[in-house]
């Protein structure tokens, strides 16, 4: 996909809070369409991006763009091309559903509060309840309403099924999946990976302020890959594979999980005498997240690499990338 079709870009940025590097020269692109996963552990930088992306924050270097708009210096603009929601949306409680809608429209252009009601319409809303005996569920549609109310072609939504139960989560992001399939573009984080990967076109894994990897999900089930084989008498040497995240296996039965297979070492594999019960079968996000996300795997030390919980066949790491100063 070309450059052209990315609606949010970050370019080298930086951002520092108290003399830490929280996002350190982050690069992503999400393209024109995408329902993208942004996935990472607490303290990533994931809720600083989205105050970036939302204009409530200036990058100390770098650049971050919506629709070709600077985030900071066009945030006035964007408020009506993009829809946001925040992790712990806050209402005045005392108003019903109606008010808190009638309330925002005053900030907002004309047809805010038609197009709110419709929503509250189809998220199953009362106009009547007020805000403080709605349900977490009921609480989270409302901020879904109002971040869609402008009719934005982007929704930012950070943490937004957080505090939800497991019925609810999945009723959510099925009306998320909706609007993907409108044409809206979806960039939201969340803990809720399993679910995620049901709707999801895009992901993203963020560490210490950096992308580990982006990739769309076909491509992802492409990239990472289980092999699991039983063997007659001498397990199979690794070498060559690919990159290993992960080895284990009892007796005679033996398993890898591999980042980007060599398609040939993988047939060759197949091919040796006396195995037997091969499978080459996709990995789980959730499982693709654990071990990217893992501070150390197969005994490598954590301070050897970037990525030091990824050991490569050849015996090589990955050259570590410097923080700035």
């Amino acid at each position: 996909m070309s450059h052209h079709d990315d609606v949010i870009v970050l370019e080298r940025v930086v951002v520092r809070y108290r003399q830490r590097l929280v996002l350190n020269h982050l690069d992503l692109r999400v393209p024109r369409g995408a329902f993208f996963a942004f996935l990472g552990d607490n303290g990533a930088g994931k809720t600083t991006t989205m105050k970036l992306l939302t204009g409530l924050l200036p990058p100390d270097a770098g650049q971050a763009r919506i629709l070709g708009l600077d985030c900071w210096a066009r945030a006035t603009q964007l408020r009506h091309l993009v829809g946001y929601m925040p992790e712990r949306p806050r209402f005045y409680e005392w108003m019903t559903v109606e008010e808190i809608g009638w309330f925002t429209a005053a900030f907002h252009r004309p047809g805010f509060l038609a197009r709110y009601r419709e929503w509250t319409g189809r998220l199953g809303l009362d106009p009547a309840m007020p805000l403080k005996n709605l349900s977490k569920g009921g609480y989270a549609r409302v901020g879904l309403a109002l971040a869609l109310a402008p009719d934005p072609p982007i929704l930012l939504l950070d943490e937004p099924t957080s505090g939800l139960d497991l019925l609810t989560r999945r009723e959510f992001l099925a009306h998320l999946r909706h609007l993907a399939s409108e044409g809206r573009t979806i960039f939201i984080s969340s803990h809720s990976i399993a679910e995620l990967e049901n709707v999801c076109t895009h992901v993203g894994l963020l560490r210490d302020g950096q992308m580990l990897l982006t990739a769309t999900l076909e491509e992802l089930r492409q990239k990472v890959r289980r092999l699991s084989l039983r063997f007659a008498e001498t397990a199979p040497d690794p070498t060559g594979l690919g990159t290993i995240l992960l080895r284990n296996g009892t007796g005679r039965f033996w398993q890898v999980i591999v980042h980007e297979p060599n398609p040939r070492a993988v047939a060759a594999l197949q091919a040796q005498p006396g195995i037997t019960d091969f499978e080459d079968t996709p990995v789980s996000l959730e499982e693709v997240y654990a071990l990217f996300m893992s501070r150390s795997r197969n005994g490598v030390p954590e301070d050897s690499a970037e990525i030091p919980w990824v050991q490569r066949c050849d015996g090589t790491l990955p050259r570590r990338r410097e923080a700035i100063p």
